[in-house]
């Protein structure tokens, strides 16, 4: 076996001529997408893609600045990663700072679909040989142009959102896992890293660790005796299994110290007053009851629901991206098992795809029982909430064409006009699927113009007030719900006294604490205060008879009124 694969040809660059080029396309599609949706102001459509880049700015542009400002729920990864591009000001105000890290993700995302094909499932799997044939090639660009010709995850990498991201960090997990299985010994390192990556990306990351750490563990516990002779990849010594679970668990491990220590609570992000659960009651009147409550199945039922809105715009079409995820997935298993590999071994070591699910468990139990509610526009309630979760399974779904287009390019039984007319049928079908996506706008897109229509009516309103006060004042203002208005108004944080200025560690209360000082007293800590009805700050002005600046009501949201201070 050593002397075979000494002899065999090297494998292909990571970085070849048809990386390149796949490299170069992605990156055109991910500009000149950014450029139309920013001219078209939406880029910030979304909210939590205006929070987030105001936590990123608020690490260094505060009263109170530093890296407790990553504040707890939303994982700080993306946070980090968009610091750098918003220290200016246009950047920030604009949104093209947050938008940047989605934009390169979105590049290494559909380069690790690519890869994910050809360089590991193809090299004795798809591909008889040590380097891939035309099959697999035709295969592994099926894949990345399916991932990367998405209308909706095309939109999302234009923003600040963290889909992008996730899903190129959950691609090159697999990617370094698959070719650990196949024998690179380095590649588990990787794999852990990108894990790790992941775990401070999302919370998806941290059910893929556990599956992935599984996986690593029961390679390590088996020792080659589940195996044959000849597969050395499943002879994973202990220390390196260690090695990896360590890693990947270090990153939650540490999100989990981070929140015993600042907000005295571990689990802050899961049950503190900002997690989804708490966001639920507070909203649901404190009965948390969407659809798939208490219910894995309805759950999982509209999380497929989801991912099919975002693959295909009409039912039909729907319908038929699941069949063909089913067949191409079933086929594609059964193909690998009949292929012999280089090494004459019956197993092909493509077992590692199944991670490409992961998801389907996850969103299940999160709708479930994670207070994570996912409304779709077909079924009840009859509207756009998280929709674009589905995306998830944009790999899956892709991975599923790639398999259907392998299995027709090699069918040596059939004629070669049968095998082409069932290529030239696949790609006419994601044509057409993604064109009536484009006619109708993206579900994605769509789920943020109706959800934000009059937010962003209201923060350009109160913006245009913002503007007018005095560029050397101090303001008072709950930034949570409205803090776009700042952005948008081009106000740095560090002149606004908000609910981030204060010492989560002193618990119950911290009297000293700026937020609470100026609550106590607005005249003396604030120049100007801005109080949404219902909010503290609009709690701690009243009786005290602050002259009124203005006060701006907009339809389906808590009228603001501006108050000069002092």
């Amino acid at each position: 076996m050593s002397k075979k694969i000494k002899n065999a040809p090297p494998p292909s660059s990571p970085w070849d001529s048809e990386t390149r080029l796949l490299a170069w396309l992605a990156t055109c599609v991910s500009v000149i997408s950014f450029l139309a949706y920013y001219q078209r102001g939406d880029v910030l459509l979304y909210g939590d893609a205006i929070a987030h880049i105001n936590i990123a700015r608020r690490v260094f542009d505060s009263k109170t600045p530093g890296l407790l400002q990553l504040g707890t729920v939303w994982l700080p990864l993306p946070h980090l990663l968009m610091i750098p591009f918003l220290i200016s000001n246009e950047m920030w105000r604009r949104g093209v700072g947050g938008s940047i890290p989605s934009m390169v993700a979105f590049v290494f995302g559909v380069i690790g679909m690519f890869r994910l094909f050809r360089n590991t499932y193809v090299r004795g799997a798809l591909s008889r040989s040590l380097e891939p044939d035309g099959a697999a090639r035709i295969a592994a660009w099926t894949a990345a142009l399916v991932f990367a010709a998405n209308p909706n995850l095309i939109y999302m990498q234009a923003t600040a959102m963290g889909e992008a991201l996730y899903l190129a960090l959950f691609l090159w997990v697999i990617v370094y896992f698959s070719e650990f299985v196949r024998g690179d010994a380095k590649a588990l390192t990787k794999c852990g890293l990108c894990v790790a990556a992941a775990c401070l990306t999302r919370y998806d990351g941290w059910f893929l660790a556990v599956a992935i750490a599984a996986a690593v563990v029961f390679c390590s516990i088996v020792d080659g005796k589940a195996a044959p002779p000849t597969a050395a990849a499943f002879r994973t010594p202990r220390a390196a299994a260690l090695k990896f679970v360590l890693i990947a668990a270090a990153a939650p491990l540490l999100w989990i110290a981070y929140n015993g220590i600042v907000y005295r609570n571990p689990l802050e992000f899961a049950n503190g007053p900002y997690s989804a659960k708490a966001i639920e009651r507070r909203t649901g009147g404190g009965k948390p009851a969407h659809p798939g409550t208490g219910n894995p199945v309805l759950a999982e039922m509209y999380f497929l629901k989801s991912a099919e809105a975002n693959v295909a715009e009409n039912e039909w079409m729907q319908r038929a991206w699941a069949f063909l995820a089913v067949a191409g997935l079933a086929t594609g298993a059964l193909n690998y098992r009949s292929q012999p590999t280089v090494t004459g071994s019956s197993s092909t070591r493509a077992w590692p795809l199944l991670f490409l699910l992961v998801p389907l468990p996850f969103y299940a139990l999160s709708v479930a029982y994670g207070g994570v509610p996912i409304f779709v526009p077909a079924w009840w309630p009859f509207t756009h909430y998280n929709v674009r979760y589905g995306l998830q399974l944009l790999p899956a779904f892709a991975a599923a064409l790639a398999m259907l287009v392998n299995l027709a390019v090699r069918s040596a039984g059939w004629k070669p006009r049968v095998r082409l007319a069932c290529v030239l049928g696949l790609f006419a079908f994601v044509i057409a699927s993604y064109a009536f996506i484009w006619r109708a706008g993206p579900v994605s897109l769509i789920e943020a113009q109706v959800n934000m229509r009059t937010r962003t009516q209201f923060e350009k309103e109160l913006a245009l007030w913002l503007q007018k006060l005095p560029s050397d004042s101090t303001l008072l203002m709950y930034v949570g719900d409205h803090v776009g208005a700042l952005q948008r108004a081009g106000i740095p944080l560090r002149r606004v006294i908000n609910e981030g200025n204060h010492r989560t560690w002193k618990q119950p209360a911290d009297p000293d604490g700026l937020w609470e000082q100026a609550l106590a007293d607005p005249a003396r800590s604030a120049d100007y205060v801005i109080a949404f009805e219902g909010d503290s700050v609009w709690q701690a002005v009243q009786g005290r008879h602050l002259p009124e600046i203005v006060e701006i009501h907009v339809t389906g949201q808590a009228r603001a009124i501006v108050y000069r201070a002092r």
